[in-house]
C-alpha cells in the first residue's frame, strides 16, 4: 500500500475499531446520561473514519470507497493500534483506555490541523474540538471512579495496569510515519509522547492512581503493522456481516 495511504487508513482504522467497541458498551452503562455521551463519542469517532476513508480512497486513485476500507478488508489489514481493539471489560477498564486513547488523539489532531493535505487539516480542526470533549469526560471518570468507593479505586487503578502496556505502540515511527512526515501530511507520533504523559500524570494523579513505570509501556505492539488479536478478527465478523452477507447491495 502506498505509504501516505497507509498512514491515512491508519487514522481511519484506529477511530473506526474504538467507535465499535463503543457502541458495544450500549446498555451497559452504570447511568442513562453515559449511554447518551457513549453513543455520541462513537458517532464523532464514527465520522472522522468515514471521512478519512474517503480520503485515502482518493489519494489511493483505485474507486475505493468508505464502505470497502470498512467491510472489506481483513483483520491484518487494519492498521489500528491493539489499544483500540482490546475487548470490553468493566467501565473502569473502558474510560481508561479511553483516556490513553483520548490523550493521544487530541495531541495528534492538534498538530494534524498543520497538514498539508487539505482534507486531513479538515478532519483535525473537526476532530480536535471533538477530542477535546472526549478527553474531558474520559479524565473526569477516571478521577470520580479513582476516588470513589474502594471497589471503583480498585478496578480503575486494575485497568491502568492492564491498559498501560498497549499505549507504547501509539508512539512507534513507522514507515508510514516517515512518509507522512516527509510529504508534510503527517506528525512524528513520538513528538507527542511528553504531552500525552504529562497528561496521565495529572489526571492519574488526581485519581489518586500509581503512574505505572514507563518501562511498562514496550510489551503490547503490531496492530498498526497488521498483526492483531483474536479480538478483532471476531468484531470484524459481526461488523461486516451483513454487507459481506450482500455483496453489491445499496443501501
Amino acid at each position: 500500500m502506498n505509504p501516505l495511504v497507509d498512514y491515512v487508513v491508519g487514522l481511519a482504522d484506529r477511530s473506526f475499531v474504538l467507535s465499535h467497541r463503543l457502541i458495544q458498551c450500549l446498555t451497559h452503562a452504570p447511568e442513562v446520561d453515559e449511554e447518551v455521551a457513549l453513543a455520541n463519542i462513537a458517532l464523532d469517532l464514527l465520522g472522522q473514519a468515514r471521512l478519512l476513508y474517503g480520503r485515502a480512497g482518493e489519494i489511493e486513485g483505485k474507486s475505493r470507497t468508505e464502505d470497502n476500507f470498512a467491510h472489506w478488508r481483513d483483520a491484518d489489514e487494519f492498521r489500528n493500534p491493539l489499544l483500540v481493539e482490546v475487548p470490553n471489560g468493566d467501565f473502569a477498564h473502558v474510560m481508561v483506555r479511553q483516556l490513553l486513547h483520548d490523550a493521544f488523539a487530541h495531541a495528534q489532531w492538534t498538530a494534524l490541523r498543520a497538514s498539508a493535505d487539505p482534507t486531513v487539516a479538515a478532519v483535525a480542526a473537526k476532530s480536535v474540538n471533538e477530542t477535546a470533549y472526549h478527553l474531558r469526560h474520559s479524565s473526569s471518570w477516571v478521577v470520580r471512579l479513582g476516588g470513589g468507593t474502594a471497589e471503583s479505586h480498585r478496578r480503575s487503578g486494575a485497568a491502568v495496569d492492564a491498559l498501560w502496556p498497549y499505549a507504547a505502540e501509539l508512539f512507534e515511527v513507522l514507515p508510514s510515519d516517515v512518509a507522512a512526515v516527509s510529504a508534510g501530511v503527517g506528525v512524528d507520533p513520538s513528538s507527542l509522547r511528553g504531552q500525552w504523559l504529562a497528561r496521565m500524570m495529572t489526571t492519574l494523579t488526581e485519581a489518586s492512581i500509581k503512574v505505572p513505570e514507563i518501562r511498562g509501556m514496550a510489551e503490547a505492539t503490531g496492530g498498526r503493522l497488521g498483526r492483531h488479536s483474536a479480538a478483532l478478527t471476531a468484531m470484524l465478523d459481526e461488523s461486516q456481516s451483513v454487507a459481506r452477507a450482500h455483496p453489491g447491495a445499496s443501501w
